[in-house]
């Protein structure tokens, strides 16, 4: 039987690496093209990021030997650079970020160096952002930027705003969510409520100083929901909260801009395109300290926020990435 065109391989790591995957293999197969998708086992919790790479990034080179074997590919897209350190065959990466930045000091001990090389070899890097790379010294890698696409939700367009503000904490110390609740105990005010969605059940017992800044006046935790549900709540929010550590990508908050969302967040470290979107917006919203732009993007927002934000957007539609794709990223692999 002759081979599949592509065959995409995913760690699966996270619920916004699944959706990844899942949005290239339609992408590649909308634009005509034999595509198949694997994903693999998922990786057992282990003390270090180091490990913790090792682990995840044996258990994609097992499902790419399962999909090699099954399809016989003409070429490979590995998606997130954990996914390539072990590669059994090259192809290209596709990446939101990279261990040059995500990985200092002993936490990359390995990576960073296999990494490099993988880059080197392969036949097209295709980035989440333009900055996914800029970490990176010496030469950077042949690269074309094909974002994860964010659609609004539905009905986000002239629906009712009953929620003043979301964040989301599914990893809440990444996700520094102590400090956005410790601002929404300063800049909240009245019956505005902060829901808080995507925390994990035991966030409470792991996170230090957590449970009683979630038991606050006008914090709500959200029930456990699907993207689906998510994206109706940001249809509701007046405005999103980030304060991460370091974003690889961020789609909470493209979503959220996508929704009709105001974005209230830090100038947060990483390729994180949302943080410039939201300079371009509204740059009083986009401080350290939360507290005063959060009362300022309740009390004073910036007239046609949401229709600038849909504007530049439109470079994340599905039908922009759909393009790119076809026209740039499947001649250059079937090429290769």
């Amino acid at each position: 039987m002759a081979g599949i065109d592509i065959l995409v391989v995913s760690a699966g790591n996270t619920q916004g690496w699944r959706t990844a995957a899942d949005e290239l293999a339609g992408s590649i197969a909308r634009a005509g093209a034999a595509v198949e998708l694997v994903t693999a086992e998922p990786a057992s919790r282990v003390r270090t990021f180091a490990l913790t790479d090792f682990v995840q990034a044996r258990e994609a080179r097992a499902a790419a030997q399962r999909g090699i074997e099954v399809h016989d590919p003409r070429a490979i897209v590995y998606c997130s650079v954990t996914a390539s350190l072990l590669w059994p065959r090259p192809g290209a990466i596709f990446l939101d970020s990279i261990a040059a930045e995500n990985r200092p000091g002993h936490h990359g001990i390995w990576q960073r160096s296999v990494e490099r090389r993988r880059l080197r070899a392969a036949p097209l890097v295709m980035t989440w952002s333009s900055r996914s790379l800029a970490p990176l010294k010496g030469r950077p890698p042949d690269s074309v930027v094909v974002p994860v696409p964010i659609e609004p939700a539905p009905h986000a367009a002239g629906g009712s705003r009953d929620v003043a503000a979301v964040t989301y904490a599914g990893d809440p110390v990444k996700r520094r969510l102590t400090e956005v609740l410790d601002a929404w105990a300063r800049g909240g005010r009245g019956d505005e409520r902060l829901i808080v969605a995507g925390l994990p059940a035991d966030a409470r017992e792991r996170t230090p100083g957590l449970a009683p800044r979630l038991d606050a006046p006008g914090v709500e935790v959200a029930e456990p929901m699907a993207p689906a549900e998510f994206h109706a709540l940001l249809a509701r929010a007046r405005l999103l909260i980030a304060a991460p550590r370091i974003e690889d990508y961020g789609i909470a908050a493209l979503e959220a801009l996508a929704s009709g969302c105001l974005l209230v967040t830090t100038p947060s470290p990483g390729p994180y395109p949302a943080l410039e979107l939201a300079r371009e917006l509204d740059a009083r919203l986009v401080a350290d300290d939360l507290a005063p732009a959060i009362r300022t993007a309740l009390d004073d927002p910036r007239p046609g926020y949401a229709e600038r934000a849909a504007e530049l957007l439109a470079p994340y539609t599905r039908a922009a990435v759909d393009r790119t794709v076809a026209e740039t990223v499947l001649p250059r692999l079937l090429s290769a």
